[in-house]
């Protein structure tokens, strides 16, 4: 539906409106104008002058009735439509119909039939809900409808979106961690290198190194002592002097070798420069608790097996 108020003046309104009833209103004036001349029934038709194969004539048959009574019929119905429906312009229609509306009263009708399904687990704990195949398949399909674009089919992830298969957590992997990522979701973030005052492309590098050893990925021993300085004056707040991260923050452990975005050398220094800004969208409003529940469940299964 049209809403002028995403638009800075009026003009945009009647761009719609004008074309709109001046392109009903031609077709009024031209089916008039190409019916006025109806010819008397009793009157012969003259040919168009084109013949085809001796005999076969192009007559100038005005047309049929029924015929231009549809025409009338389509012009009165889009008239009707555009007063009972949004269509010209911000004017809403006097049905006060809406994509909103519409999908809401859907939404609706489809929790009345099916919500039971998702409810009668809800006070079930998750521990125990993976032990019972019927709910792990409902969260499951749930799955397959709101999380895959992101994590994939298979739940292996992509660069950039977690791998939920293999139990290595950003904010913990516990059944109350799980949902409580999908009810509220969750913000990233991983400052820039300028950010954390690491200026030189040799800081940079060095950090890397020692980033990389820490997971005993090939590195630049000499780097990575160098590395080890700044990393535990700058970089130790979020992910612990150790390097084995905070869940509580969602920094990452840096000593599994389990990247989220990548673990080269090229990948890690790209990380330090420019920082990071992972998002998980909340769904707890849009999906609501039932099925948030089950979609926990079916996840927590999958680092469980």
């Amino acid at each position: 539906m049209f809403d002028s108020s995403l638009f800075t003046s009026q003009f945009w309104e009647w761009f719609i409106i004008i074309p709109t009833v001046g392109g009903i209103l031609g077709c009024f004036a031209l089916i008039i104008w190409l019916s006025s001349d109806r010819p008397d029934p009793d009157q012969k038709v003259e040919t168009m002058g084109h013949v085809w194969d001796e005999d076969l004539a192009e007559y100038n048959n005005p047309l049929p009735v029924w015929w231009l009574y549809m025409f009338y019929l389509t012009l009165f119905f889009s008239i009707g439509y555009l007063l009972l429906y949004p269509g010209l312009g911000s004017f809403k229609g006097f049905l006060g119909w809406t994509e909103v509306g519409e999908y809401e009263a859907e939404i609706k009708a489809a929790d009345e039939v099916y919500m039971p399904l998702f409810t009668k687990y809800q006070n079930e704990p998750i521990a125990e809900l993976v032990k019972q195949p019927e709910a792990v398949k409902i969260g499951h399909r749930l799955f397959m409808n709101y999380c895959t674009v992101c994590h994939g089919s298979d739940a292996g992830g992509v660069k950039g979106f977690p791998n939920l298969r293999d139990d290595d957590w950003l904010y913990g992997g516990s059944p109350d961690a799980i949902k409580a990522s999908i009810m509220t979701g969750r913000q990233g973030v991983m400052p820039s290198a300028q950010m954390n005052g690491v200026a030189t492309d040799a800081d940079i590098n060095n950090i890397s190194q020692y980033v990389l050893s820490l997971s005993k990925a090939d590195h630049d021993a000499t780097a990575a002592v160098e590395g080890e300085k700044t990393f535990k004056r700058i970089c130790f707040a979020c992910h612990g002097p150790d390097g084995k991260g905070v869940q509580a923050m969602g920094a990452p452990n840096l000593t599994d070798n389990v990247w989220l975005y990548g673990g080269s050398v090229s990948d890690v220094k790209e990380s330090i420069t420019k920082g990071r800004q992972g998002r998980m969208p909340a769904h707890g409003e849009f999906l609501g608790e039932a099925k948030v529940h089950l979609l926990a469940t079916y996840i927590f299964s999958l680092s469980k097996k």
